[in-house]
């Protein structure tokens, strides 16, 4: 198990298009985080957290932050200490 690699549960909207955008996230204490703006959205691999995915990098309370769907399960990097 890697413990750079937090599961998080996602509120995503769906356009009639079928695009898939996630405009919510809940850290794993619990913490709601409202995502301001989905910057870019690209195929790539966690460096930190390993797994491969699509990358969302959002912003959220003005800074950037990355958030992958693997296949069924989103996930994002915990900071290294």
């Amino acid at each position: 198990m890697n413990d750079n690699k937090v599961y998080v549960e996602v509120i995503v909207k769906f356009s009639t298009e079928g695009t898939m955008m996630p405009i919510e996230f809940i850290w794993e204490d619990g913490t709601k985080y409202v995502i301001d703006k989905v910057k870019s959205k690209e195929r790539c691999a966690s460096r930190k957290a390993g797994g491969t995915g699509i990358m969302y990098t959002v912003m959220v309370d003005g800074k950037d932050c990355h958030l992958y769907y693997e296949f069924d399960k989103w996930f994002m990097e915990r900071k290294s200490a």
